[in-house]
């Protein structure tokens, strides 16, 4: 449509020309009078139904950039975030897949907009060889102009957005850790933290002005000059009776929409700020997200594997060369000092992540030769700070189930011990998650019994238990351990409570498995006791409080 009504106002000039000559000859000019606002018209109509399509493409494109760097983001998994930032994730989602989704109708705008002058050079050609020569003595000064805006209208805007997702990564954990923030009195000081880059982003902004004044300053003193030489010309012509009247009103219409500066600079900024967020949302999809294969498991226990699985993590070697092995139905607790890489064996064992060098193996099937839909069937996870996805409390618990059934959700959750407080909200399993209270031992329980409704063969709690009391925790971990058919189970432990209850315990230390083991084989060495804190009342008597 940008096009077509491009194409009638390049019409409309010399349809007026021809009505003016009619006019001044006296000769019948109703039906040329009449093409005039027909023409006018239909002008208005299709710059109308531009601006529709426009916005509907706009929205349709940012709408399909958000749904392809949203799930590229979930498909990359925990290196998306640690990579870029939540904050600036966000931003990127939400601002830059906005502007990137104008992209379509800016650059359809731009060659709308560039059809005009160049119809209007070769409209001035068809009049007169003179008009367009006078034209084209300037029209360098124009493309030099052109070429110096979108190069600095460019730099100014991904200045800007980088800015910008300054902010919103700020931003996004000053709002994550405002309980701290809070307690520590340092309101203040984080808020000038968060707005830090806000004098760069005003310089950013203030640049992309400047930039943009420039061009139309310098649009505003070449543009007239070439208008007037064009019309100077026309007018010497018309004395010499090359010309008409109505070609010389022709002649100056097409000069103005040769000289057409002003609208290439607007839709060259839109393009330019279009092209800067398109980048920024390139540098997400660059991210490569772990490709799945085709093979299904074989009929198993869940025997779990890990052979000379080596990690890396911000340049820095997590785990090195762990081998070890979890027999199906069994229990292995890994235990460990902070840092010794527990959080990151259990996205490895579950593929939440890929190691470096190494392979993870289930029923003898390499993790990353088996379809997405197979592996996730097969393996569940239960977190520390469980994430309470979904409309309601239900909705949180069949999270990942194509079609649970309303009974094994709730043995589930009594399986955690959450259906007694589930039923004590104000509506039950169908209470938003919004709307309702919880304490993190409450979340983590509801992290469970999502859990223990997702079966499958291997089942992986990375420090699920470390909110709840130690009765609760006492419960649950015997319904765990009761169960049957049991599921392979991969515990990250911090209680000795935990360990002493597993089959077996993998003692993680500098990377590597230092040893495995019975607890009570184990807690002979003094350096594993060391790791609960030195405790030394003995094998699964810790000396510990309920921790509520």
């Amino acid at each position: 449509m940008s096009m077509g009504a491009t194409a009638v106002g390049l019409l409309l000039p010399a349809v007026l020309g021809r009505t003016l000559d009619r006019l001044l000859a006296q000769a019948p000019a109703t039906r040329w009078v009449a093409c005039c606002a027909a023409l006018v018209l239909l002008h208005a109509v299709l710059e109308a139904g531009t601006d529709v399509v426009s916005g509907t493409l706009d929205a349709r494109a940012t709408g399909w950039l958000r749904r392809r760097v949203t799930g590229h983001v979930l498909a990359v998994g925990p290196r998306a975030g640690a990579r870029f930032g939540a904050g600036d994730l966000v931003a990127r989602l939400v601002g830059n897949a906005t502007q990137a989704g104008t992209a379509p109708g800016a650059l359809a705008a731009l060659l709308a907009a560039l059809a005009g002058p160049v119809g209007g050079v070769v409209a001035l050609g068809l009049l007169d060889p003179w008009l367009v020569l006078v034209f084209l003595a300037g029209a360098p000064v124009l493309a030099l102009l052109l070429r110096a805006f979108a190069r600095d209208t460019t730099a100014c805007v991904a200045e800007y957005q980088r800015e910008q997702g300054r902010i919103a990564a700020a931003l996004a954990e000053a709002v994550g850790g405002h309980r701290t923030i809070r307690a520590a009195g340092v309101e203040d000081r984080e808020t000038a933290r968060v707005l830090a880059p806000l004098p760069a982003l005003s310089r950013a902004g203030h640049r992309m002005w400047r930039v943009q004044g420039r061009a139309a300053a310098q649009a505003v003193a070449v543009a007239p000059l070439l208008n007037l030489g064009v019309v100077a010309v026309a007018g010497l012509l018309l004395a010499r009776h090359r010309l008409s009247v109505g070609d010389v009103l022709a002649a100056s219409r097409y000069a103005v929409l040769a000289s057409g500066f002003g609208v290439l600079v607007g839709q060259l900024a839109a393009l330019s700020r279009a092209r800067a967020a398109t980048g920024r949302l390139a540098e997400v999809l660059a991210e490569p997200a772990p490709a799945h294969g085709a093979r299904h498991l074989p009929p198993g226990p869940g025997r779990l594997e890990l052979r000379g699985v080596s990690a890396l993590r911000g340049g820095r070697t997590v785990l090195d060369g762990v081998d070890l092995t979890v027999p199906g139905g069994s229990t292995l607790a890994v235990v460990g000092r902070s840092g010794a890489g527990k959080s990151l064996l259990a996205e490895l064992a579950g593929r939440l992540a890929d190691p470096d060098t190494g392979e993870v193996l289930l029923d003898g099937v390499p993790l990353r030769d088996l379809a997405h839909d197979e592996l996730r069937s097969a393996v569940a996870y239960a977190f520390e700070r469980p994430a309470l996805l979904g409309e309601t409390i239900e909705d949180t618990l069949r999270l990942g189930l194509a079609d649970p059934e309303p009974s094994a959700i709730r043995a589930a959750a009594r399986r955690a011990h959450a259906d007694a407080f589930i039923r004590r909200l104000p509506h039950g399993y169908a209470t938003r998650c919004a709307d309702a209270p919880h304490s993190g031992g409450e979340s983590q329980r509801l992290g469970l019994a999502r859990a223990f409704a997702h079966g499958g063969r291997l089942l992986i709690l990375d420090d699920a238990l470390s909110s709840l009391d130690t009765v609760t925790e006492h419960h649950i971990t015997e319904s765990l351990l009761s169960s049957a058919p049991s599921p392979t189970r991969l515990l990250m432990a911090h209680r000795v409570t935990t360990a002493s209850r597993a089959d077996r315990v993998a003692w993680l230390a500098d990377g590597r498995v230092r040893a495995v083991g019975t607890h009570a084989e184990l807690w002979r060495d003094a350096e594993y006791r060391a790791v609960f804190g030195g405790l030394t009342t003995g094998p699964g008597r810790p000396d510990e409080k309920p921790d509520g």
